[in-house]
């Protein structure tokens, strides 16, 4: 299962916080999905059976805000029938370069707070984890002004570029080990 971490609504869609929701929708086009909403639930998820290992996969959007993300985790978990071990999370952070792309296996929440949300819910943070930088702002201000704006036209056309990498990654995952996919991953970013 992928969760896209980002904020709902068409006023957050195209800011830096929501690479995680780009990140899922761009597989979701890719497959050939649609994501839905359950009555009474608080995300947006899409299922497909991947052909090449005949798994279903889960991607998903949380609706409630990213400080908020953890809320929905032990529902899904059981409602797909998954565990910790095939959960992989995919959201911005301040702490890599516009662009750079990190796969971890586990780690702190390093102050993002969709993750803290996410690691209380579960009572873990060993989980994989997909984070795509997005820097830290150049003039002092508030982090949440930064995050919650659009990325000026270059700093887009790198996190597109970063949105891609980071889906085809994803996609690896279905049929290769981890590691070789951080590597392969961290190798493209030198």
């Amino acid at each position: 299962m992928v969760i896209g971490l980002g904020n709902p609504g068409t006023v957050y869609a195209d800011t830096r916080h929501n690479v995680g929701f780009k990140v899922v929708d761009l597989i979701a086009r890719q497959l050939g999905i649609r994501f839905k909403r359950s009555p009474f639930k608080r995300y947006l998820i899409a299922g497909n059976i991947t052909p090449a290992l005949n798994e279903k996969l889960y991607l998903v959007k949380p609706l409630a805000y990213m400080n908020r993300s953890g809320v929905i985790i032990n529902e899904l978990l059981k409602r797909t029938s998954l565990s910790i071990n095939e959960l992989l999370v995919v959201y911005d952070t301040l702490d890599l370069p516009p662009g750079i792309c990190r796969l971890k296996k586990k780690g702190s929440a390093a102050g993002h707070k969709g993750l803290t949300s996410i690691i209380e819910h579960l009572g873990s943070n060993e989980f994989l984890r997909l984070a795509i930088g997005i820097g830290r702002p150049k003039v002092q201000g508030r982090i949440e002004d930064y995050v919650l704006t659009a990325p000026r036209k270059k700093e887009a056309l790198i996190l597109d570029e970063a949105i891609v990498r980071s889906a085809e990654s994803i996609l690896c995952l279905l049929e290769e080990e981890p590691e070789k996919v951080m590597n392969d991953l961290n190798r493209k970013e030198r």
